[in-house]
């Protein structure tokens, strides 16, 4: 959890692909996989990363991958409260 704080803080953003591929034995038929984890806009070396390991490693051929971002903290999602509290 500490970690992922301190990606979140360092500029990673929460995102997700959409990721359609060809069945091995159907190659007409594609399938959907969902993919998730913090990474670096725009480079996304962490997707990228798995998408090689896909390419190298698993049977189904890529057809097409779809990438959506979101900021998991975002500024308009922090607020100052104009009060203190203490605890003994």
């Amino acid at each position: 959890m500490e970690d992922s704080l301190a990606k979140r803080i360092d500029g990673y953003k929460l995102t997700t692909a959409e990721i359609l591929y060809h069945l091995p034995d159907h190659p007409s038929v594609l399938q959907t996989f969902l993919w998730q984890d913090l990474d670096i806009v725009p480079r996304f070396p962490i997707l990228t990363k798995f998408l090689d390991y896909w390419s190298g490693h698993l049977d189904g051929k890529l057809h097409s991958v779809r990438v959506a971002v979101r900021g998991v903290i975002a500024p308009t999602e922090l607020k100052v409260y104009g009060a203190e509290l203490r605890m003994h």
